[in-house]
């Protein structure tokens, strides 16, 4: 297939082609760098500008450039599930657009329970909301595959509750992008590769270049990626006993399971210019298109939503998503001749989400029905004001003692468009809109915004050489549903210089996302053993309030950790966590509410083909507890430095109590419950409960070998509606490996992701769609096998 190449694309093309030209007098990198240790400083879940991740009272990990880029993989969420034990990024298929936009997971809680910044600043989150069988039901987090790893310099991962510094999202932790920001050097790279079974080849384009200008008072660091995927195809031949009909025939293999098409184009920028000596002006932003193609329920020739003179073979309709992701932060930050420093910033966030369905059809249109429907789209838009101070005092305590505050405003939209009629229109009975993903229509469109406006404060202090704490409280006031107040404990002591104790105290809270509050859609749904036409209606539709939804609330959170940092002898460092933390009114979608009385109700209410309902509510509260191990040790051999990391993550997550069932799905006939039992699995199972990394990175003058296996605990998944077909899924490892050879700022890799060629359990028969889906989508290092790859970059 040829494809076009977007402006987008062709401008990135231009500034890789011309980015060593601009940089032409830039010293070239020294070859091979040390990893980062506890003697490394951090920006996150700290205002002191000398903090170090010993130093800090909370747990940090930090992820190098070079350990994103170590791995064949082409997104950073996949980079960052390989390198940290917390973190859980699956990659479900056959989801509609979960399948395109996947969610990650950090310490066993929602996706969109962890706050992610770029630079320290607040991210906006996708505009999509996941509502099929997957991990991330009914959230909608973060994209962190829109963030090229070309341009990222570090991420910093808070594993701690932070809502009190930080604001709503930050239950589970915070993700912190750091952009590169030298004004000088660069590199440009290819990749490719393609997994084992000949499938899923993927490309990729990559460089980055800083330069200085203004008499070095300034300096712009540019970064680009063009990524293109091919999808990747698992499914098995249909081997149920109703051939036929809906089904196709015995041994014919019509699905497409596994990875989507991808053709993905980004670009990054971060400057600063010093006004004065006292002055200094800032901005970085990223921008990005993605065209996502992935796959949807084959329809068979005999299958009522077929028409057999359109598709005579039957036929598999794609989904084909296209976003634009665009971010942009403006800022000026100083120092007053009374020692305080500030930072005044504007922040603006933007995702437009379309969605197509192709090689599909409307019933509803006949014959004469297009094969292409355009269905509308979902935007999101953040405009947030921040202003945070700071100054250092000296109190007679061994350090000065640093307080912080600031004021933030934000305003939300979020809008739902329609598409056009063909793509949803619907006659008498038959089967509603294109096949496959249903557009949306003018009743399920809106457009919805919000504001709020937060006060914070923050203090940190050492009181002697060894004891430091600090306290955060912040409040904030949202236009939707009024206002929470956190608040955050924290303080370390260091016995000696080799073994420090650390720990943490925080309340939390999220407030419900514009979507989750408002979108409405019909969709198409498997959930484990049969196919459904499943309706998401907000709290106040009359489908929803006629089966007892109720105005959503804020969740709100406990934290507490518990922490040992140990440096017993030079070059080792080891960290050990153990925390746990309590939400209350967790905002999770309901079950798929079904049955033959249900039917009945919602055609009553205007909606025929609707077979299943399902809504939000704040219907559980949870308790997650944890155990995090990190540790890292370099050690000279031969010509080299062999760098050795070990991280270890424990985490069980337990629903500690469920609201009563509203009295409307036990009336009328109906005899529901809210909170299905897959839902439950979906909180408590699907996350693996362990997770150990091992790697080694030999680093040595012209050569870099890397190595590394991961072990992915088990896993269960429950039944939609029988405990017989839950299923466990047994432990798994991985492995990764790679060598590369440097020469006068060339470097040559070649390496393989799962080398062994790992794939999970097979799926039991009875919720494998007869067979056809061998492999379940919550698999946390999916199902794909061994990926190949091969590498050529050069760095100056």
């Amino acid at each position: 297939m040829i494809r076009k190449v977007s402006s987008l694309s062709a401008a990135i093309l231009l500034a890789l082609a011309t980015a060593p030209a601009l940089a032409q007098n830039a010293p070239v990198a020294a070859p091979g760098q040390a990893p980062q240790t506890l003697d490394t400083l951090i920006v996150t879940g700290t205002r002191v500008s000398d903090r170090t991740v010993a130093e800090s009272a909370s747990p940090i990990d930090i992820i190098t450039s070079e350990a994103l880029q170590a791995t064949g993989t082409t997104e950073l969420a996949t980079a960052l599930a390989r390198s940290l034990p917390s973190l859980n990024f699956p990659r479900p298929a056959v989801t509609d657009g979960t399948s395109a936009i996947r969610p990650a997971q950090l310490r066993g809680l929602a996706p969109d329970q962890v706050l992610v910044l770029v630079n320290g600043k607040r991210r906006h989150t996708s505009s999509l909301l996941n509502v099929n069988g997957s991990m991330g039901r009914g959230s909608a987090p973060v994209d962190l595959n829109t963030i090229p790893i070309a341009a990222i310099d570090r991420v910093e991962v808070l594993r701690d509750g932070a809502s009190a510094q930080y604001g709503s999202d930050a239950i589970a932790g915070v993700v912190n992008i750091v952009l590169k920001g030298a004004g000088e050097g660069g590199s440009i790279g290819v990749k490719g590769g393609q997994y084992s079974a000949g499938d899923g080849a993927q490309y990729q384009l990559a460089g980055d270049v800083g330069i200085t200008f203004g008499g070095d008072r300034g300096f712009l660091h540019v970064a680009g990626q063009v990524d293109d995927q091919d999808s990747t195809n698992r499914a098995r031949p249909y081997a149920g006993t109703s051939p036929g009909g809906s089904n196709p025939q015995l041994g014919q293999k019509k699905f497409v399971y596994g990875d989507p098409e991808v053709e993905a184009q980004s670009v990054s920028l971060n400057t600063e210019f010093k006004l004065t000596d006292a002055i200094t002006a800032y901005a970085f932003g990223i921008f990005g298109n993605r065209d996502i193609t992935s796959f949807a329920f084959y329809r068979a020739p005999g299958d009522a939503r077929n028409i057999l003179s359109i598709y005579p073979d039957g036929f598999v309709p794609e989904i084909n998503n296209v976003s634009q992701d665009r971010s942009l932060v403006a800022g000026l930050r100083g120092d007053t001749a009374g020692g305080w420093k500030w930072d005044a910033s504007y922040n603006y966030g933007y995702n437009h989400l379309e969605f197509f369905t192709r090689n599909s059809l409307n019933t509803s249109l006949g014959a004469s029905s297009p094969r292409s429907f355009y269905d509308g789209a979902l935007e999101t838009t953040q405009n947030i004001v921040n202003l945070d101070v700071s100054k250092g005092f000296d109190w007679g305590l061994a350090y000065p003692v640093t307080l912080a505050f600031g004021a933030e405003y934000r305003d939300e939209k979020w809008n739902q468009s329609p598409g056009r009629p063909d793509s949803y229109f619907q006659s008498g009975t038959l089967a509603a809109g294109a096949q496959g993903f249903g557009g949306f229509s003018p009743a399920n469109a809106g457009h919805y915004s919000r504001h709020s406006y937060a006060l914070y404060a923050d203090l940190e202090a050492d009181f002697t050489d060894k004891f430091s704490g600090g306290a955060a409280v912040r409040y904030e006031d949202y236009s939707d549903f009024g206002s929470e107040t956190s608040g955050k404990l924290s303080a370390r002591y260091a016995f000696t210089d080799q073994v420090a104790l650390r720990a943490t105290v925080a309340s939390g809270f999220r407030a419900p996302s514009l979507p989750q509050q408002h979108y409405t859609a019909v969709t198409s749904n498997f959930n484990g053993t049969v196919f459904l036409e499943s309706g998401t209606f907000p709290v106040d539709h009359p489908v929803a309030a006629a089966l007892g939804a109720e105005p959503l609330q804020p969740e709100t959170s406990l934290s507490y950790s518990l922490g040992l940092v140990l440096q017993p002898i030079d070059r080792l460092y080891i960290t050990l966590d153990a925390y746990q933390i309590d939400v209350d009114d967790r905002i999770i979608l309901s079950g798929n509410l079904q049955g033959a009385a249900l039917v009945s109700l919602v055609s009553s209410l205007g909606y025929p083909n609707v077979t299943s309902v399902r809504y939000f509510t704040n219907a559980v509260d949870t308790r997650t507890r944890g155990v995090d191990l990190v540790g890292s040790y370099a050690l000279p051999l031969g010509s080299g430095t062999l760098n050795l990391t070990g991280s270890f993550g424990y985490n069980k997550t337990e629903i500690t109590h469920i609201a009563a069932n509203p009295p409307e799905l036990e009336s009328n006939g109906l005899n529901l419950q809210r909170v299905s039992r897959d839902e439950q699995g979906r909180i408590e199972e699907v996350n693996p409960k362990t997770k150990l990394n091992l790697g080694a990175t030999w680093n040595l003058e012209n050569w870099d070998f890397a190595l590394s296996t991961t072990r992915y605990g088990d896993y269960t998944v429950r039944n939609a509606t029988s405990a017989a077909n839950d299923q466990r899924y047994g432990d798994e490892w991985v492995v990764d490996a790679s060598a590369s050879y440097k020469l006068q700022g060339w470097t040559f890799t070649v390496g393989a992701d799962n080398l062994l060629d790992s794939y999970p359990d097979k799926t039991i028969f009875a919720t494998s769609n007869s067979g056809q889906f061998p492999y379940s989508s919550y698999s946390p290092f999916g199902f794909n096998g061994a990926f190949v790859y091969g590498r050529v970059g050069y760095r100056w």
